[in-house]
């Protein structure tokens, strides 16, 4: 489960527990909750401040939790809204967000990643991934709308109708990240930038934040339903 700790005026949110490196911190519904409620604390805390989510060992987030999934086709459209309310509320964040990718962003996983206002990927092993089309599992509305609004159309092309894998540096070409970093210096790395924005902290950045990403913020907002998950299949 993900878990809180603090540098100085950056908050770092781990996506598991501490100690479980082989974790592919997978979106449970608990996880979900968890991960809130840690949002929700690092809200209440006043002052200048920034974000960075980070996770330990070859994962940084394997997306779905696709066992639970699998076993509650009744209420996967309430969970994909669930999903989409996590991306929606990192793209509106009131503090500067930083993803240290430490390993693995797989599916939602590296949505969630681009989901923040920057990316920090680990050279060596980082990876970025979206691998729906081999697993055959459409994009929903939403999905789709974060993608589009937040990478250039070649990038979603490749990346969407192909399932590359992007190592680091193909990643930073691409746009997906902003820097990379050797492994023992990600974190540090993550928690430099996020330091040098916590200042940013102010009523306005949200308002500049949900202006800018509105039509990604719309997609999102609209209900996940069986008739648009086709429509997203194509």
């Amino acid at each position: 489960m993900p878990y809180l700790e603090r540098e100085a005026e950056v908050f770092v949110l781990y996506l598991g527990n501490e100690g479980q490196t082989d974790s592919e911190n997978r979106f449970h519904p608990d996880w979900i909750d968890e991960f809130h409620g840690l949002l929700d604390e690092v809200e209440g805390h006043d002052g200048p401040a920034a974000l960075v989510t980070v996770a330990t060992g070859k994962y940084y987030s394997n997306g779905l939790d696709t066992d639970w999934l699998f076993g509650n086709l009744d209420r996967m459209h309430g969970y994909l809204d669930r999903v989409h309310g996590i991306f929606s509320r990192l793209l509106t964040f009131p503090l500067p967000t930083v993803a240290a990718i430490n390993g693995h962003a797989f599916g939602a996983g590296a949505m969630l990643a681009t989901s923040h206002d920057f990316r920090v990927m680990r050279g060596d092993r980082g990876f970025w991934c979206l691998p729906e089309v081999h697993l055959g599992m459409p994009f929903t509305l939403g999905m789709n709308a974060l993608l589009t609004r937040r990478l250039s159309n070649q990038v979603c092309v490749q990346a969407m109708t192909t399932g590359h894998r992007y190592p680091a540096d193909q990643a930073v070409a691409a746009g997906i990240v902003d820097e990379t970093s050797d492994a023992d210096a990600l974190l540090a790395a993550a928690v430099a930038r996020a330091a040098a924005l916590a200042s940013n902290r102010k009523p306005n950045l949200p308002v500049i934040k949900r202006a800018l990403h509105a039509e990604a913020l719309a997609g999102l907002a609209v209900a996940t339903t069986p008739e648009n998950l086709a429509f997203a299949a194509g």
